[in-house]
């Protein structure tokens, strides 16, 4: 049995002439997709932001407190940003008190320590300090319960006072000056170079310097760097 094609012969060609000018225009659409996609590819930027163009000095509160911080002084990149941060970690070249300029030698003070390298800079953490005792009135009220009797005054204008072995600063020595005022706590020479921490506190935050126990031959330039650093970053007191 022999079938026939119900359709009429007219439609049948109708079909394949649409097909036959489809064809054109979806190739025509590729083309142009292409295309677009090109032009876009070659415009596109290539360019990273130089890290350079951002501001110099950056204003960050800390405890309510606010500091005016040279961004490239700042350690952590997480910390590189102006607002509200519970703390901040900085480092200044000693003696000038400029930012580091090698940023590879951003790195934390136990680091240094531990590769025996000399350090060069002076570090300075700033923090909210929640209420906690100040470290004036733990010079004042702790330490004393901890340390020996006797001082010893050195021929440089600074007393040293040792604290006793088996308390919570073994191995630790006390040294205050009042011309210009110095109070820090140091640690011992031993398998690496003893640091030295001496705190301060302006209105809701804690700064704490951190230095090279061997720059205590120079006492007067370090205290005066401190209080330099301390003007650059929150101006003078009111």
């Amino acid at each position: 049995m022999t079938f026939f094609s119900t359709a009429p012969p007219d439609a049948r060609g109708m079909r394949g002439h649409r097909r036959s000018h489809m064809m054109p225009i979806m190739l025509g659409a590729l083309a142009t997709t292409a295309a677009i996609i090109l032009i876009a590819y070659l415009l596109w930027p290539t360019w990273t932001p130089d890290a350079s163009s951002g501001p110099a000095r950056l204003p960050v509160s800390i405890g309510a407190t606010l500091f005016n911080v040279p961004a490239a002084a700042i350690r952590m990149k997480i910390q590189r940003h102006s607002g509200t941060q519970e703390g901040i970690d900085l480092s200044f070249a000693f003696p000038s008190l400029e930012p580091p300029s090698d940023t590879r030698k951003q790195v934390s003070v136990e680091t240094l320590e531990e590769a025996m390298q000399p350090i060069d800079r002076i570090f300075l953490s700033i923090s909210a300090h929640h209420d906690t005792l100040a470290p004036d009135a733990r010079l004042r009220t702790i330490y004393p319960r901890y340390l020996e009797p006797a001082a010893n005054q050195l021929q440089n204008g600074l007393t040293m006072r040792a604290f006793r072995d088996g308390t919570p600063y073994s191995n630790e020595d006390l040294f205050v000056a009042d011309t210009p005022k110095l109070n820090t706590r140091c640690s011992r020479d031993a398998v690496t170079p003893g640091m030295c921490l001496s705190e301060r506190r302006i209105d809701g935050a804690d700064l704490t310097f951190r230095f090279p126990r061997s720059w205590l031959s120079q006492w007067r330039e370090v205290a005066d760097a401190m209080d330099r650093l301390t003007l650059q970053l929150h101006g003078p007191k009111e």
